[in-house]
């Protein structure tokens, strides 16, 4: 009787032990937890106002697509009339320069899309979704090769890629990861130039 009384306890404590170590810590970030498929997590969504972006409507729209077809756990929408929005889209003669991110929700970036490299030559969903690299906290990358979102005008005239390199994706990915994203207080940084 004592030696089944024994093993019971036995039985009992393994299978304790065993639900234990199985499930995740209650402090882990969702990141962290096994078997959580990443679409699970939750998206960070951030709102753009394009009612000055003049005649780089359709360009912005290209740029915006370009990172919501790139990444997961950040999503650029367009603000419904009087919504705030996070990103504010200005047309204007100058360079294109933004406000470096990464922005958060409540938080405020500007993306000034300057039609002199427009009058350049310079693609223009490709200065959009560089532009809009800036905001989701994404430097300069200078020089740099076409195949880099970041690289901006150093790509060239002639380059057309509007979209992020694996690299590029990954950094933003971070930027806007789980636990991390929502412990960081909204940021706007210095105005970074895109002037060759």
């Amino acid at each position: 009787m004592l030696h089944r009384t024994v093993a019971r306890a036995l039985i009992g404590a393994g299978a304790i032990t065993l639900s234990v170590t199985v499930l995740p810590p209650a402090n882990a970030s969702p990141a962290a937890a096994p078997n959580v498929p990443q679409r699970i997590l939750a998206t960070t969504t951030l709102y753009y106002d394009d009612s000055q972006a003049a005649e780089f409507k359709s360009a912005v729209a290209g740029g915006v697509q370009s990172w919501n077809s790139s990444v997961q756990n950040v999503r650029i929408v367009k603000a419904s009339s009087g919504r705030r929005a996070e990103i504010q889209i200005i047309a204007d003669d100058g360079w294109p320069r933004a406000t470096l991110g990464p922005v958060r929700p409540g938080g405020r970036v500007t993306v000034w899309y300057g039609r002199q490299a427009v009058s350049q030559g310079y693609n223009t969903t490709r200065i959009a979704a560089h532009e809009l690299g800036h905001s989701l906290g994404l430097p300069d990358r200078k020089p740099g090769p076409c195949s880099s979102l970041m690289s901006g005008s150093t790509g060239g005239v002639s380059c057309t890629i509007a979209t992020p390199n694996a690299s590029e994706r990954a950094s933003v990915e971070a930027n806007y990861s789980g636990a991390a994203a929502a412990a960081r207080v909204p940021s706007g940084g210095g105005i970074l130039i895109d002037a060759p």
